[in-house]
């Protein structure tokens, strides 16, 4: 199996590393393809996104992301397309995910014994949907900077896919409901096109349960009853908003894996960000990451050794004696991802 990998910036080649070796550990030897981005790809070729790291990671289909710099205020960037136009994207992670067409960002997020509190239950998967809404970022100044507007745009299309795609999921994965996260009470054009195209593809699904809840009472809810959600699916802002709330409900961004799934190439990452405040200390969290390549192994077809990883996480996690300093450690990023390593050798009989 043939694996890219975007290093990133900040910790990302830290966690990057970690990852690899708990993937290695299963026995499974990849041929990983390490694929230039950002300040790499500037030394290489001008541009932090080139059309030929565009094209070999749709080549690829499987990709470990490590998490980019996306800075304040700035940080569009314009990619030149095969015939010749030009693409301006609001940052780097957004240009990825729409250059290769990915449509939905699958977010697990799960409560860990020790760790998560009341909240050590939760079990839920979110589903943003990656292609439109604000992040489109189509914003403008007006007034000479006295005001400024944002395009919020939403698809029948888009809304459809990434809904049949949630219930899809719920039917496979044996999860009871599917809920629809969003605003349409005030958004009566855009969330409302949201909200009705998920009731429509709802009704083709008469086996998995259905319903609907603006999102400021979703966050009001995941914190107080966390148990009400199973599959929760909801355009792109909101969807990048509830899913760092789980995050820190259950106790660190650092347990959060995600992927960017399209219909040929597919993308593997944590939720959280860089970091570069204490990257090279050895204080990332790398199981966000290593989590991340268990969703890719799932999607690989190695469901055996993905198991194996998401078993041997949680016993590191519950055994309380190798965690990060996020999760009230004092332990480093190797020795996360060697405690981790072992307990998959140990689970896979391999020694």
């Amino acid at each position: 199996m043939r694996i890219g990998v975007l290093k990133g910036n900040g910790i990302g080649p830290e966690i990057t590393e970690a990852t690899i070796r708990v993937i290695e550990a299963t026995g499974i030897q990849p041929e990983w393809d390490f694929i230039p981005i950002a300040d790499e790809a500037v030394k290489l070729y001008e541009h932090p996104l080139p059309l030929r790291v565009i094209q070999r990671l749709k080549e690829v289909k499987f990709c470990i992301k490590a998490p980019l710099l996306a800075e304040k205020l700035h940080g569009r960037i314009s990619c030149t397309q095969t015939d010749g136009s030009v693409a301006t994207y609001p940052s780097i992670n957004n240009a990825i995910r729409r250059e290769l067409n990915l449509f939905v960002n699958p977010r697990p997020i799960r409560g860990y014994a020790g760790i998560s509190g009341r909240h050590e239950k939760m079990d839920l998967v979110i589903m943003r949907e990656i292609t439109e809404d604000t992040y489109i970022g189509w914003e403008k100044s007006l007034e000479e900077g006295a005001a400024a507007e944002a395009i919020k745009r939403v698809t029948r299309s888009a809304s459809w896919k990434v809904s049949q795609y949630a219930f899809e999921y719920a039917r496979k994965h044996g999860r009871k409901m599917v809920s629809c996260l969003h605003k349409a009470n005030v958004l009566h054009e855009t969330d409302g096109l949201f909200l009705r195209t998920f009731q429509e593809v709802a009704r083709l699904y008469p086996d998995v349960l259905a319903d609907d809840m603006m999102i400021d009472a979703a966050c009001y809810s995941v914190v107080r009853n966390p148990g009400h959600f199973d599959v929760v699916v909801t355009v792109n802002q909101y969807g990048d908003i509830f899913s760092d709330l789980a995050a820190g409900l259950v106790g660190s961004l650092g347990l959060a894996p995600g992927a960017n799934i399209g219909d040929s190439a597919s993308t593997f990452e944590a939720a959280h960000g860089a970091a570069p405040d204490i990257a090279g200390t050895g204080a990332a969290n790398p199981i966000a990451l290593i989590l991340s390549g268990v969703e890719l192994l799932s999607h690989a077809g190695y469901a055996r050794e993905a198991e194996a990883i998401q078993q041997a996480v949680t016993q590191v996690i519950e055994a309380g004696k190798t965690l990060t300093p996020d999760l009230g450690g004092f332990s480093t990023t190797e020795q996360v991802a060697d405690a981790i390593s072992v307990e998959v050798r140990t689970i896979l009989g391999r020694s």
